[in-house]
């Protein structure tokens, strides 16, 4: 298959894979509106062929990395949907209490790449967990369209208190010293927000082009906040700023970065979405935020 490349791509076919990524288009829909970009020697299987995630080849830190000890276990979640399963992950080796960081996943359960997250986090000196919001309907079916149709099928609320569930088992792992970050992608970022509404001894909580918590809830946030927005995601920032007022009339400690032309998941390195120019700093501020907050 020809080789395609980004700039070849128009913006509105990055809007329509966003629309569809979140639901607000059925596949049949996409593709039907995708075809009118498969021109100049495009295809429609190859334009999606492009859009969609290579897991396999652009793992950061694979799971036999030998800098990192990864396993999935099991804790509870008594008010969300019991049992969860999660990839916990710290340096190898490990010996001492270390800083936690819980990381939440997009709106597809807990796919390779998120497991890569948790890893990368692991390797810059913490120990990380990255719960599967899909676990109560058998896990990340292995594909992101399944993983999405899945998790439409969970309650928003009963998720949120898988993830609180996920920060309370780790404040108690023995490896863990108790302070405690959360770093969230998309769905994930709404998360982030809310964990800092709800969870008074949270340390850090960083938020990637996330949904923000409700203005009536920010006089509720303890933790300084780290917000991350792509500058081309006017659906995510259309609340910006409303929540950025918010936290200043409230005096709560906030720095927010919008990254100038990317796309709503230009972290994610295994889409085409992905800005590495943008995720790289986003990424070194999110660790060194993490330091500074948890250390």
């Amino acid at each position: 298959m020809k080789k395609i490349k980004k700039e070849a791509i128009k913006q509105e076919v990055f809007d329509l894979y966003d629309k569809y990524a979140h639901n607000q288009l059925d596949r049949r829909d996409f593709m039907e509106k995708l075809s009118v970009y498969a021109v100049g020697g495009l295809t429609v299987p190859a334009l999606l062929d492009y859009l969609l995630p290579k897991y396999a080849e652009r793992q950061q830190v694979k799971a036999d990395d030998p800098r990192v000890e990864s396993e999935f276990i099991n804790y509870e979640s008594p008010k969300g949907a019991g049992r969860m399963k999660a990839l916990l992950a710290q340096p190898a080796g490990n010996k001492k209490k270390l800083p936690g960081i819980v990381v939440v996943h997009e709106n597809r359960g807990l796919n390779p790449h998120i497991e890569d997250v948790t890893r990368r986090a692991a390797l810059a000196g913490f120990i990380a967990i990255g719960p599967d919001a899909l676990t109560p309907l058998g896990g990340y079916p292995g594909t992101d369209d399944e993983g999405r149709t899945l998790q439409r099928k969970r309650d928003r609320g009963e998720m949120l208190e898988d993830f609180i569930a996920a920060f309370e088992f780790l404040k108690t792992h023995p490896n863990c010293d108790g302070n405690i970050g959360v770093v969230g992608f998309c769905f994930g970022g709404s998360i982030s927000n809310q964990m800092a509404v709800r969870l008074p001894d949270l340390k850090a909580s960083v938020p990637f082009y996330g949904g923000q918590a409700a203005v009536e809830d920010v006089p509720k946030i303890q933790a300084p906040l780290l917000l991350q927005y792509a500058g081309l995601d006017d659906r995510v920032n259309a609340g910006w700023p409303a929540y950025e007022a918010a936290l200043i009339a409230n005096d709560k400690k906030y720095k927010a970065h919008i990254y100038p032309e990317v796309n709503h998941g230009f972290h994610n390195d295994t889409t085409p979405r992905f800005d590495e120019k943008a995720a790289k700093k986003a990424w070194k501020r999110t660790i060194k935020f993490f330091k500074k907050h948890l250390k």
